[in-house]
């Protein structure tokens, strides 16, 4: 599906499970996040995510989900529908899902996924899933991070240099 339309590879969590479900052909790299300000670091990851498979799904944090994180009363942003469709656009990316709980587990149970992806940010034990993907048979990989790319460094940033 990569290159079609970015509108179009936003897909409702029925749809994603149906498509790359665990009826699917082809190994499904699975990860997630909330995707504010979409930077280097973010297009990095989910490039190299893609590298481990035939499909990348994105689970989305919904607008409220992002709140859910503690992440502060002005985040996200940008909208949700906007964030999918930019993390949509990147040929890397199969596929988005929104979410609107905490953490995409659900999701990860009900699409079984053989490979999942998170930032070098992050310890194996702390990536949401790593139990059912592993439980299953597949792997957890973190790619490296790229430093000086974080959405709340840059946040940060740009609210100093307004002061």
């Amino acid at each position: 599906m990569s290159g079609s339309d970015p509108i179009e590879k936003v897909l409702s969590r029925a749809e994603v499970i149906s498509r790359y479900g665990t009826t699917r052909t082809g190994t499904l790299v699975f990860t997630n996040g909330c995707f504010d300000l979409l930077h280097p670091g973010h297009v990095r990851c989910l490039s190299e995510a893609r590298r481990y498979g035939d499909h990348l799904v994105v689970a989305l944090n919904s607008d409220y989900s992002v709140r859910l994180q503690g992440k502060g009363d002005k985040r996200p942003l940008v909208p949700e529908r906007d964030r999918a469709v930019m993390v949509s656009s990147l040929e890397s990316v199969d596929a988005v899902c929104l979410f609107d709980e905490a953490t995409p587990l659900s999701l990860i149970e009900q699409l079984g996924p053989d490979v999942l992806v998170k930032g070098g940010d992050y310890h194996h034990e702390d990536v949401v899933g790593h139990e059912v993907v592993e439980r299953r048979g597949g792997r957890v990989i973190l790619v490296p991070f790229l430093e000086g790319y974080s959405t709340t460094d840059l946040v940060t940033r740009m609210r100093s240099r307004l002061e």
